[in-house]
């Protein structure tokens, strides 16, 4: 320690550490006091520390505070809680003034010291931390976040291990450009940064142009091996998402492949939720892309009042950018499930609903998300053999994303195709697992269910789907039918109350329109359509 506290200072750093406590001093109270004081906190893990709680402490309100440098200084364990933060390992290290690793550890802590700086009248006052990529001015189209997948660590220090984090950084990259939401730069952008060093993360970000990070590890332990990874932030450093994957040697044949989709899965979701949470938070000045966001963040709350902010939202980023492909394609399907949800029959609302399909495919007609888009937006306006057209194509194009298959699993339902429709719907959440929006999945499950006639199986379905979204208004009607059906009146009663007071706009005319349009052609339509009014004539006086 001694070693390290005298390089820091030869450096220029005001070092405090705890060999200079003075008899007498209460040291827990000034270890507290300087940690609080303190612009960065160098934290060095060896055998003996990682079994200290003080020094697991420290840590921790280091961490908390975001100042923390850790530093491995002897093979071992670290916490599990830091096993996902970036550490550099100077165990080698003798005090040679030169070594990189050594001055990456340095200015690593001259970052944060500079941060931490109280501005002089000289130097004007640091605003909050902004985003990498600056915000766009009013009337720009901007596009999805770019993001960097980091070489991984081997932490086993194993040649064959080497090889497999590095065909595993190549894998995720190959998985998160099959997807949607995110765009991935190259591996050969992100190569150099393959050291053990801490990287500065605002300039690897700005010199790569890119919002979001990845940075993983692989290490063995035991019979099996485990890669962690983790989602930050680059403009602040924020950690997003981390995830940890344990998976035995003996398949290790199969455990790249299914690591790779597995941690892309996550990652897509992820990136997608940050996005609309931030697109929610920007007061104004919004790019195409943000309205965008916010547009499909309203969507999931799947009412009468979130679906007109949805339609609002999309038709603004038409405004901002009118030669925007997506935005043409996520206002016909936002018009769509506002019409198939709410809206009288009006076949001139259906055509300016295609027109937006049809001038989304015009100006980009081989963009998978477009497609999707535009699959639901033709299926929720009755024309599900066009609509699943379009997403069969999406599919072929992207087949690693979620959406596209979704909407794909919408159209077959619709069709009472009831096999593929469920094929599709499992695809989709394979690729998306704890997306926002999957109980939109799990009601269209229920739907195929109920049109297949199978009732316990679209309970269950429909369960899952209340399970994320308690008071989802049409998942409680399909499944108060589904109930009266089989038996369970009490039940059926309780849930469609539930639905009429989470949705006041919901009468009766309004939801026999929308049994009409999801189940018109099913050839149980007949039954569930009384199955509905006689449910509605029951609970009528309880309301």
């Amino acid at each position: 320690m001694r070693r390290f506290a005298e390089g820091f200072e030869r450096e220029g750093f005001n070092v405090w550490w705890d060999a200079r406590l003075h008899s007498g001093e209460a040291f827990d109270q000034v270890i507290e006091k300087a940690l609080r004081e303190a612009k960065a906190v160098v934290v060095f893990w060896s055998k003996r520390s990682v079994e200290s709680r003080w020094v697991r402490a420290e840590a921790t309100l280091a961490d908390r505070n975001k100042i923390l440098v850790p530093v491995v200084i002897e093979p071992c364990e670290r916490p599990i809680m830091f096993e996902l933060t970036h550490t550099v390992e100077l165990a080698h290290w003798q005090g040679a003034a030169d070594d990189r690793a050594w001055l990456a550890l340095v200015a690593d802590v001259r970052r944060l010291v500079e941060k931490g700086r109280t501005p002089t009248v000289d130097t004007p006052a640091q605003t909050a931390a902004v985003p990498v990529t600056p915000a766009a001015a009013t009337g720009t189209r901007g596009e999805a976040p770019s993001l960097a997948v980091l070489p991984f660590t081997n932490r086993s220090g194993l040649s064959e291990d080497e090889i497999f984090a590095i065909g595993m950084v190549e894998d995720v990259i190959d998985a998160l450009s099959q997807g949607v939401y995110v765009r991935v730069i190259s591996s050969a952008a992100t190569a150099r940064f393959r050291t053990g060093a801490i990287p500065d993360l605002d300039a690897m970000a700005t010199q790569l142009g890119v919002r979001y990070i990845l940075e993983g590890n692989v290490r063995r332990t035991g019979a099996s091996l485990r890669v962690t990874a983790q989602l930050i932030e680059a403009a602040n450093g924020a950690i997003l998402w981390t995830q940890r994957f344990d998976r035995p040697l003996t398949e290790l044949a199969a455990l790249q492949e299914e690591l790779v989709l597995e941690v892309a899965a996550h990652l897509d979701t992820q990136v997608y939720q940050v996005e609309m949470e931030r697109a929610l938070r920007k007061p104004g000045d919004l790019t195409a892309w943000e309205a965008l966001m916010r547009a499909i963040a309203a969507h999931r709350a799947m009412n009468v009042a979130s679906m007109s902010v949805c339609v609002e939202e999309a038709h603004k980023a038409v405004a901002i950018a009118p030669d925007y492909g997506l935005a043409h394609a996520v206002l016909a399907m936002a018009s769509g499930l506002q019409y198939i949800a709410s809206s009288p029959d009006d076949p001139g609302e259906v055509r300016r609903i295609r027109a937006h399909a049809d001038r989304a495919l015009a100006l980009d007609p081989n963009n998978a998300l477009v497609l999707a888009h535009v699959s639901l937006a033709l299926t929720y306006t009755g024309q599900a053999e066009d609509g699943l057209r379009h997403g069969e194509r999406a599919v072929r194009l992207n087949p690693g994303a979620a959406v596209v298959h979704f909407s794909c699993g919408v159209a077959c339902g619709l069709l009472n195709r009831i096999d593929e429709s469920l094929a599709h719907l499992d695809a989709d959440i394979k690729a998306s697992p704890g997306a926002p929006i999957n109980f939109f999945n799990f009601m269209h499950q229920g739907v195929a269910y109920i049109r297949a006639g199978r009732w316990s199986e679209a309970v269950a379905a429909l369960d899952r789907a209340l399970a994320l979204y308690p008071n989802l208004p049409p998942a409680l009607i399909y499944k108060a039918i589904a109930c009266e059906r089989e038996g369970r009146a009490a039940e059926a009663r309780d849930l469609l109350l539930r639905s009429r007071r989470a949705e006041r706009a919901g009468t009766l005319e309004v939801w026999t329109r929308v049994l009409h349009r999801t189940f018109g052609n099913s050839p149980n339509f007949g039954e569930l359509l009384e199955l509905l009014r006689t449910l509605w004539t029951e609970t009528k006086s309880a309301e």
